[in-house]
């Protein structure tokens, strides 16, 4: 029987037509696939480049173009568009085989060539000045760039031409050209694009094994049900598409802890869902978490779009790591009360009047989280003897003693009150666990992992069995909120050989990259095994608008200005949920919502803890 997959660009089409079309297109399909005889249902197209793209009929006027391989009965559904349009597309493309991935590919031929023409009527550079000229024809072929766009490739002099026909050529192959103008080696970008495949092994006559080779384009739905699920979910998209090395992440097999990381829109959050799914369907008990209860709610509303089995998602819990915490300390201790921002200052105000010291409550509970539990010192011997990195303020054996002081006296309140803080609660769940070989979990996802407090880290390490597939990372360090600096090694856990860094950005802008990047610069960042974390391959597949900078003098004068914007979206027809506002702090973030609902915007304020925030509107 005849199998109809689907293309990317296809879903993309389906998802943007009216509901009535949509079911036209499902049932074509379902057709399609009732049929013995696929070609029936088929028509040629006669002024297609490809004469392995035809078109089935949607309704009177709507098109599909599928791709027919000469052998075989796996057929593709590239674009769903109006008849002329869809008539247009087919007659300008080329599909083709790459000849280093193995992946299946589509170009525009007529832009390129037209693109190579323009170029050789124009460009008057000798060959040793244009841009590849120093590239030689075997490493082209090495990765992948075939005739027709090493002709348009050889004429360039510079980057700007190449970044105009970015939408019309294959995309891994405009990839490897942007490397190598980048300065990458030919072998660099090897391994930068998994090109791991032997060459001499790939047929590029052979559609079939390409399309088996590209998942991350094409799959195969289970019935037109599920394609329908598709599209009446967007997150759904991801169900299907996944890029191979995400995919090699999400579904591999690891002998200790493995981390995944990237910088922002690589796919780190889509890949921990499809772990958490893979281990549970497997049976294991998972925990997925992260560093605020929002983004755990977050999480969860993913993962029920990701699966719909109620077994699977009964053997996933989703919850922030200090509520796994509060539990196993309350089943064994009973309740107790969590101190809360303005009460822990009274209580350290109170242990320094006690002990008299020179050193103010803001130092003191610095240095009790970013030392004493960081490190999960025990005694005044442990502290004394302590490098206090990044701390700032010189500490003498004298001082050190006094601070232990005033410390262990807050820490006594603590207990004569029968309140903690947050981190006391990990740090006793921790030890709690520390005594039972039962453990809760079979394997721990991790998701924004860059903002946890090392005693959250033992607790993750306490909450699972050392072994096989036990923990799973996903962070970026260039991400980091708050200054919870980490060696996992220094908290038992140890990821070396098993990290992989996601390096294609598939929601931020290459112009937003840049930005950011030219606001890191100079900055030394590190990865969390106490090594510096670069930044270096990573690139976007879209574009947009350059970020825009505005200084202001006063906060009412960025206030005003951040309403105006605001108003200047919504006048445009900008969705109220598709606008979000970043502030540096909770209570600036508090601001902000309260100018914008004096503007007349209906604005909600999410409070993401331990002092900052974000706002978000409502329709």
């Amino acid at each position: 029987m005849a199998r109809l997959g689907i293309h990317r660009d296809f879903l993309e089409d389906l998802i943007n037509l009216e509901r009535p079309v949509q079911k036209k297109v499902v049932n074509a399909i379902r057709k399609f696939e009732e049929s013995t005889h696929a070609g029936i249902h088929l028509e040629k197209i006669s002024d297609a480049r490809d004469e392995r793209l035809k078109s089935i009929r949607i309704d009177r006027s709507i098109r599909g173009i599928v791709l027919a391989p000469d052998v075989g009965d796996q057929f593709i559904l590239m674009k769903v568009l109006p008849h002329d349009r869809a008539y247009s597309w087919a007659s300008r493309r080329q599909v083709s085989v790459n000849a280093a991935s193995g992946h299946i590919e589509i170009r525009d031929s007529i832009a390129i060539d037209t693109a190579t023409e323009e170029l050789a009527r124009t460009t008057v550079a000798p060959a040793p000045e244009r841009l590849f000229a120093q590239v030689a024809d075997e490493d082209l072929n090495r990765l992948g760039v075939d005739e027709q766009i090493r002709c348009f490739a050889r004429l360039l002099t510079g980057i700007e031409p190449l970044e105009a026909v970015k939408d019309y050529l294959p995309g891994t192959q405009h990839d490897v050209l942007i490397g190598l103008a980048a300065g990458f080696s030919a072998g660099e970008l090897m391994r930068e694009l998994d090109f791991t495949t032997d060459a001499e092994a790939i047929d590029t006559d052979d559609l079939g094994g390409a399309i088996e080779r590209t998942p991350s384009k094409v799959t195969f739905v289970d019935g037109p049900e599920e394609l329908m699920d598709l599209f009446e979910k967007p997150f759904a998209l991801w169900r299907v598409y996944l890029h191979p090395t995400q995919r090699q992440v999400a579904y591999g097999t690891y002998s200790g802890p493995a981390q995944v990381t990237g910088g922002p829109g690589t796919g780190k959050t889509v890949v921990t869902l499809h772990r958490a799914r893979h281990l549970a369907a497997e049976g294991g008990r998972v925990l997925l978490t992260t560093f605020t209860s929002t983004l755990a709610e977050s999480l969860l509303d993913a993962l029920h779009q990701l699966e719909t089995n109620e077994e699977v998602l009964e053997r996933i819990d989703v919850r922030h790591i200090d509520r796994v915490a509060a539990q196993i300390v309350r089943e064994r201790h009973g309740p107790y009360a969590i101190l809360m921002d303005t009460e822990e200052q009274r209580q350290w105000r109170r242990a320094v009047r006690k002990r008299d010291v020179r050193y103010n409550e803001t130092f003191l509970a610095e240095e009790w989280r970013q030392v004493v539990l960081a490190q999960d010192l025990r005694t005044l011997d442990d502290y004394l003897a302590v490098r206090r990195r990044g701390r700032g303020r010189r500490l003498g054996a004298l001082d050190r003693t006094q601070v232990w002081h005033v410390m262990t006296e807050f820490e006594r309140g603590l207990v004569e009150r029968n309140v903690r803080t947050y981190e006391t609660v990990c740090t006793e769940a921790t030890r709690i666990l520390s005594d039972r070989t039962d453990k809760p979990y079979d394997h721990v996802i991790v998701d924004e992992a860059q903002d946890l407090h090392p005693v959250r880290w033992r607790l993750l390490r306490a909450l699972v069995p050392e072994g096989g597939d036990d923990l799973f990372i996903a962070g970026d360090t260039h991400q980091r909120i708050y200054d919870n600096r980490v060696s996992l090694r220094s908290v038992g856990i140890q990821v070396a050989g098993r990290s992989t860094r996601l390096k294609i950005s598939y929601r931020t802008t290459s112009e937003i990259l840049e930005w950011s990047h030219g606001v890191l610069s100079g900055e030394e960042i590190e990865d969390l095994d106490g090594g510096g974390d670069s930044r270096r391959g990573l690139r976007s597949e879209t574009h947009g608008p350059v970020p825009e900078f505005g200084p202001s003098a006063t906060k009412t004068d960025e206030l005003r200005k951040l309403t105006a914007k605001v108003l200047t979206w919504l006048h445009a027809g900008v969705e109220p949920d598709e606008i979000g506002v970043a502030a540096r702090s909770g209570p600036f973030a508090q601001e902000a919502t309260r100018a914008l609902e004096q503007a007349g915007v209906p604005v909600v304020h999410l409070s993401r803890g331990h002092g900052s925030g974000r706002a978000v509107f409502r329709r």
